[in-house]
């Protein structure tokens, strides 16, 4: 087999401010093509199967975002946009990999890319379970929603819990392990079409929202009568601003993400009114980041979603991804499709 020399790669060429841009004079993304450079030893050459598309990737490329405050390095101009991937092995200086074997990895938006073996982990074989799941329900989405329902909101048995963007990749897995794995009480999800929220009540939901919906906020405070233990929330905003007010005392809610806002300048970010509702009613807001969690906590983790899948209390039967077949140059658009609510369950590329 001839190995590649060169690879085509998107490459950041102007960090947004708003919503990124993908055509014009200043677009966000340029496709380049750069040479695959020569393996050093314990490294894989790995070719792009499959790529993992996320909200928080929006963070990564702000132009408005101080690197100091981020969690991890941002990606920087004229480099390569940052991705997981499920990718195979095509060559390997590494005893832990061979040729053929598939991986999952950080190969950005990389046609083919050259990695260190240590930044890559097998795909474990698990009977029925489609290998793109360990890039969603099994991957670290997966793990993000358990630490968030778990370790950040402390849900149990006597916990009513409400999900914002219930349909979505991580918020889909919460609603499973609340109501199938911890036993919540009562489960409302959050969504914003009508099919996404009878798919929600499928997965164990006990009532799910339409948030477009005309008489949305009277339908939540129906939904949660009596207020709510625990609040998920993947998406901030007003319905964030909202759920300050369905809270009750002493309340808990587990800051996961703010999809309504990513794209928006920040004059145009939705300012929180009910704030003084965190002080009166004492509540617990903590933001967190799935890798705070990993190192003590990520193997049992990932062993507990396995079981959940095994005894059935987690399904992963395709309906939980959007996997769109993609061609590399048009990879930016189909990651835009998480911005406009295209997807149910993971938003995963698959190359074509």
């Amino acid at each position: 087999m001839t190995l590649p020399t060169e690879t085509r790669q998107w490459i950041l060429t102007n960090k947004p401010t708003a919503t990124p841009v993908l055509s014009g004079p200043k677009p966000t993304f340029t496709l380049e093509t750069k040479p695959v450079p020569s393996l050093a030893d314990n490294q894989v050459l790995l070719r792009t199967l499959y790529l993992s598309n996320d909200p928080a990737q929006r963070g990564w490329i702000s132009a408005t975002i101080d690197p100091v405050r981020l969690y991890r390095p941002p990606v920087e101009l004229n480099s390569p946009m940052d991705a997981v991937a499920i990718a195979e092995v095509l060559h390997s200086t590494s005893s832990a990999f061979k040729a053929g074997q598939k991986v999952r990895g950080m190969t950005g938006w990389s046609e083919y890319a050259v990695l260190d073996a240590a930044k890559c982990q097998p795909l474990p074989a698990l009977e029925g379970v489609a290998p793109t799941q360990h890039l969603g329900s099994l991957g670290a989405t997966g793990l993000t929603a358990w630490f968030g329902i778990t370790e950040v909101a402390r849900a149990g048995p006597d916990d009513a819990v409400v999900v914002s963007g219930a349909a979505g990749a991580t918020g889909s897995m919460v609603v499973q392990i609340a109501k199938h794995i911890l036993g919540c009480k009562r489960v409302v999800g959050l969504a914003g079409a009508d099919a996404k929220c009878r798919w929600v009540e499928s997965l164990g939901a006990d009532v799910c929202l339409n948030y477009k919906d005309a008489g949305f906020r009277d339908a939540l405070v129906r939904a949660t009568d009596g207020f709510v233990e625990v609040y998920f929330d993947n998406v901030g905003g007003e319905i964030l601003d909202l759920m300050l007010t369905r809270m009750k005392r002493h309340g808990r809610i587990a800051a996961c993400g703010m999809v309504a806002d990513y794209n928006s300048d920040r004059s145009q970010t939705y300012g929180i009114k009910n704030w003084f509702e965190v002080i009166s009613s004492r509540l617990e807001i903590r933001g967190f980041i799935v890798i705070d969690f990993l190192a003590e906590k990520g193997k049992a983790a990932t062993e507990a979603l396995a079981k959940g899948v095994a005894e059935g209390k987690i399904k992963v039967d395709g309906q939980n991804e959007t996997v769109v077949e993609t061609a590399f140059e048009k990879i930016p658009e189909t990651w835009m499709k998480l911005f406009e609510g295209a997807n149910q369950g993971k938003l995963i590329t698959q190359l074509v």
